[in-house]
This record gives structure tokens, C-alpha cells and sequence, in this order.
């Protein structure tokens, strides 16, 4: 398997596997099992065949409950391949988007915990969906791969030891000056928000307090894990 965490899929252009990565309990994440991105409805006939052969056989396609999808996956001919969407989101919650969109912070992570406190069981769906998810490796994504894909791979790397200092350098993979401007406007930075966010968030009690199962966590870490 590739020890590149950044991948080249023809079409899209913000994707990575998140493998190699040192966890708390001594191993490391598996290379193949997850793989974060952008959207796949980007993608070329050759980035797909890219997708296939890195071993993903699921997608799970992280949404807003009621904000319009103009972008469906059309898988290729007779693929094999799974397409799951998630809503981890509520664009029709006045208040979120008072405070988050119109304001432009929608784009940044300071968002990240005032929506893990709305959306628990929304959030928990997306980590079940992993969970769950038939044999092969499991691509999550959202239309930049930036923030609904960046809240639930941090969610998934803190749930199976990895540092805060490590999920933080990969969220920063994502580079968007724009957040940056906008960050730097309010006095803080993308590195701040992370790891304050990381901090404030006991990520396995908070999943099975919005209903995440331990058989699903166990699954999450025996897929994502390797053997010690």
C-alpha cells in the first residue's frame, strides 16, 4: 500500500488516505481504510479507476439537510461500489446560520464545535456509516473535502488515539488562505481552533452519548487500526 497520504486522482484535487498515522495504543492507522477528499463527482474516468484500485469500496457522502445537492455521483458502469449520504448538517437551522454562514465562518473551523453540540446523532450516523461499511476501504468527502469531511476525520482519528498535534498537521493539508484571512481577522488561527476544539471534545463519550454503539467503535478501530 502507498506510504504517500496524498493522492492524485484525476479531477479531483484535495485527497488523502489516512494511513501511517501513530496511535495512542502503539500501532498505527491502517494504510487503505479511510481515505479523505472532495467530491467524486469530479472525477475523471481515470480517477475513478485511481479510487478503485487504492481499495475503496464505499462512499459515504456527507451532506446539510436542506441545502440543494447540485453535484449526484454517477458511479461507472457497473460498479460495485456503495454510496451512502450522511447529513451531518441543518442549513435550515436559523439560528447556525445566522451565526455561522452569513457571518462566512461556515468555511472555517470555528464552527466545528457548535455543531458537534447541535448534531450529536447526525454526526454519530457518519462514524456508524464507517463502521458498518462492507469490506474494502471507505472514502469520505463533502464538496471541498475541507470542513464536514475535516469534522469527521477528526472525530475518527481522536477516537482511535491519534494526536491532537497529528490530526491538526492534517487538517492543515487543506490549505485556504481564505480561512486563514478570515481567521486571522478574529484574532485566532487555524492551529488555535483545532486543537482548542480537540481539547474541549471527549470523542468516544460524546459518540455514545448521540447513540453510537461500542460494537461500532470496536468495529472503527479493527478497521482503522493495525494489529499490534
Amino acid at each position: 500500500m502507498t506510504v504517500n497520504r496524498v493522492l492524485t486522482w484525476d479531477g479531483c484535487n484535495n485527497v488523502r488516505d489516512l494511513g501511517g498515522m501513530k496511535a495512542s495504543n502503539g500501532s498505527k492507522t491502517c494504510w487503505g481504510a479511510v481515505v479523505r477528499g472532495d467530491h467524486p463527482s469530479k472525477l475523471k474516468e481515470s480517477g475513478w479507476a485511481s479510487l478503485y484500485e487504492h481499495g475503496i469500496r464505499t462512499i459515504i457522502s456527507l451532506r446539510t439537510h436542506g441545502l440543494k445537492e447540485d453535484h449526484p455521483i454517477v458511479l461507472p458502469a457497473n460498479s460495485d461500489l456503495d454510496v451512502i449520504p450522511v447529513e451531518i448538517e441543518v442549513f435550515t437551522d436559523v439560528d447556525f446560520v445566522k451565526q455561522w454562514v452569513d457571518t462566512n465562518l461556515w468555511c472555517t473551523p470555528l464552527y466545528y464545535l457548535d455543531a458537534l453540540h447541535r448534531w450529536s446523532e447526525r454526526h454519530v450516523a457518519a462514524i456508524r456509516a464507517i463502521a458498518q461499511a462492507k469490506p474494502g476501504g471507505v472514502l469520505i468527502h463533502c464538496w471541498r473535502g475541507y470542513d464536514r469531511t475535516g469534522i469527521i476525520s477528526l472525530l475518527l482519528l481522536s477516537l482511535v488515539g491519534v494526536s491532537s498535534e497529528d490530526i491538526l498537521a492534517d487538517y492543515e493539508l487543506s490549505v485556504d488562505p481564505e480561512r486563514e484571512k478570515l481567521l486571522a481577522e478574529r484574532g485566532t488561527t487555524t492551529h488555535d481552533v483545532i486543537l482548542k476544539t480537540l481539547e474541549s471534545l471527549d470523542t468516544e463519550n460524546y459518540l455514545l452519548s448521540g447513540g453510537l454503539a461500542k460494537t461500532d467503535i470496536n468495529a472503527i478501530r479493527a478497521r482503522f487500526l493495525e494489529p499490534n
